[in-house]
């Protein structure tokens, strides 16, 4: 349909999707409520030639999340959940259990997590294994899938309904968006579209034990519908709490479900997702009643990320890129702590697993897991003390389905040591110096040799070792 503002796209995407080796996007604009373009280019299934169009429908990836929240929101306007109560998760805890506003955040305590099942045999992840909390609930944000599977789990036991059901029936059907959905499959009515690697591989239909999270599909004029008209199923003070965002850098904060640009220029709210040939992007102007979506068919964001600041450049004014950019850009140094040995357990579902940690003098450092040794450089920021990735396999069973790299990211700290179970171990008693934080099992290079990994997060606890003890172990530990 044509479209002043935006008369070059056609050209403009085509060469995007050359230039990125992207099968197709499909691109939309809404205005106080209805679409006023919506356009797809390239192919949408290469093994069938099938074109993209507007109606064909894309993985959302992780502009589900925005989806689940206006769900979670409505059920606690309804009085079916209380937003502020605390939210059951799984296995011990050392702080108190967090509340659904502190989950829609993505400040509940939880690490970042993913895992992917392609229906091909392989070990089926169960993410309730990896859902405990390594940090307090409200003291940092962390980007956690898992939260926004707490809250689907919340959903469905507040409501008796399926999470996929509940968002139908409540959420896209009054709103009129019959060709969205959340689940492992799109059902219809119009075709989807395939999902690609970077290099043109397509992948199966995938399932997770996140959905809410990220197994959300639509075409892009819904999806543009959905992120202008969502606040009108709530309350007003509810809607206004969905875009009270606290800061995650100097443009952008997150609220309940949206990242949501604050200081000079235009407010956007936002929403972006990436994925296993999933790049998506939606974004929402109120003060203009203005909406875009962007949906492509590639891991690779490349392409997704320049339409979608060719179609905000055009339409408003003031925009910039850093208004849809949540990242919280830190900026890394070498780790300062001193040299020397620290010594503890990874905890995995299949229980602790013991680790050395030996640190140089010069920044580099080694490690010891299931026998096997291992080094790298280390970064620090103001968020983690050290933060080191190995070439080391954690040894459970589900690590080694696709997660052959491990990632260490510690805090160092002060206090009583928590001995045993999943997520604690190695404490040495009152005042003992630690490093605490995660340990991620995940598979190096995305999908360029394969299917996309996954991202399994481990709490990890070393304690410091004296320096009698660190030099009669040298002989175990990297000597660096």
């Amino acid at each position: 349909m044509p479209y002043g503002p935006l008369d070059g796209l056609g050209e403009y995407c085509a060469e995007a999707l050359a230039e990125h080796g992207c099968p197709s996007v499909s691109v939309a604009v809404a205005e106080r409520g209805e679409v006023v373009l919506a356009e797809a280019y390239g192919t949408a299934d290469m093994a069938r030639a099938r074109p993209a169009t507007p109606a064909t429908a894309y993985g959302l990836a992780s502009v589900t999340k925005p989806v689940t929240a206006t769900a979670v929101c409505l059920a606690a306007d309804e009085g079916l959940l209380d937003l502020d109560a605390p939210v059951p998760v799984p296995g011990e805890r050392r702080w108190p259990a967090p509340t659904a506003r502190q989950l829609l955040g993505h400040r509940g305590g939880f690490a970042a997590f993913y895992a992917w099942d392609y229906g091909d045999g392989e070990r089926r992840i169960d993410a309730s294994r990896y859902a405990s909390l390594y940090r307090a609930p409200g003291t940092g944000f962390e980007y956690a899938n898992l939260g926004y599977r707490a809250l689907g789990l919340l959903l469905e036991a507040a409501t008796g309904q399926e999470l996929s059901a509940f968002v139908r029936e409540r959420v896209f059907e009054p709103l009129g968006l019959t060709g969205c959905h959340v689940g492992r499959s799109y059902p219809g009515p119009a075709p989807s579209a395939a999902r690609y690697t970077p290099d043109g591989r397509a992948y199966p239909d995938y399932d997770c034990d996140h959905p809410g999270a990220t197994l959300g599909w639509a075409p892009a004029g819904e999806l543009a519908l959905f992120a202008q008209s969502c606040e009108r199923l709530l309350k007003p003070e509810t809607a206004a709490a969905m875009s009270d965002a606290v800061p995650l850098n100097a443009r952008v904060g997150y609220g309940l479900g949206w990242s949501v640009s604050y200081g000079d220029g235009p407010v956007v709210r936002s929403h972006g997702g990436g994925g296993g040939g999933v790049a998506a992007m939606t974004a929402a102007v109120p003060a203009r009643d203005l909406s875009v979506a962007v949906l492509t068919n590639s891991t690779n964001k490349a392409a997704r990320d320049a339409i979608v600041h060719y179609v905000l450049d055009a339409l408003v004014p003031g925009y910039r890129p850093e208004l849809i950019d949540p990242g919280i850009h830190e900026p890394r140094r070498p780790t300062e702590l001193p040299a020397g040995l620290w010594a503890g357990r990874i905890g995995t579902p299949e229980g602790d697993v013991p680790v050395e940690l030996r640190i140089g003098a010069d920044g580099r450092v080694g490690l010891l897991l299931d026998g096997v040794s291992a080094d790298s450089s280390a970064v620090a920021s103001d968020s983690w003390d050290l933060r080191a990735v190995f070439p080391s396999q954690l040894p459970t069973a589900d690590a080694r389905v696709n997660s052959s790299s491990l990632l260490l990211s510690l805090r160092r700290e002060r206090g009583q040591g928590q001995g045993g179970g999943q997520g604690q171990g190695g404490g040495q008693g009152q005042g003992a110096e630690r490093l605490t934080g995660v340990a991620h099992a995940y598979k190096d290079g995305g999908d360029r040799e394969g299917r996309l990994g996954n991202f399994l997060c481990h709490p990890c606890e070393l304690t410091a070792q004296p320096a009698s003890t660190s030099s009669a172990r040298s002989t175990s530990a990297v000597v660096l």
